[in-house]
């Protein structure tokens, strides 16, 4: 039986504002955005070429904005994902490298795969990380 991985609930205080970031900033796509009365509005988002998508609203969850920790997305070529994030105006790190002390500064001569990530958080707070993965053992 496959067991899928389709939506993670990411809490936030401005609806529209965290729509605004992850559609411009990010480039995600909009699926949904679907009110129930007053109370309850669903925004469902999903990264170009994922599986699995966001949901932002209200009424959603019990999730504090901004207390969501290490999603991930995966890029192919991470530093032509970190200028697309630049220059959608989103405030990224740099590139980093994973090691057995932690991380450091990328160089160009760095072999990104599997290693190289860069963070960014949402307007809430909560955190996220872009990893190169080209190849899978």
């Amino acid at each position: 039986m496959d067991w899928t991985l389709e939506v993670v609930v990411v809490p936030v205080t401005d609806v529209d504002r965290a729509k605004q970031f992850y559609v411009d900033g990010l480039g995600f796509d909009v699926d949904h955005d679907s009110r129930f009365g007053e109370e309850m509005r669903i925004v469902q988002l999903t990264p170009p070429g994922s599986g699995c998508s966001i949901v932002i609203g209200k009424g959603v969850g019990d999730m504090a904005p901004g207390s969501i920790k290490g999603l991930q997305l995966v890029v192919r070529d991470l530093r032509a994902g970190h200028a697309q994030l630049v220059s959608r105006g989103v405030e990224v790190s740099e590139i980093k490298v994973a090691g057995p002390e932690g991380f450091r500064l990328a160089t160009e001569d760095d072999e990104l795969n599997n290693q190289g990530f860069c963070f960014f958080d949402d307007p809430d707070g909560n955190s996220w990380a872009v990893q190169q993965i080209t190849a899978r053992s």
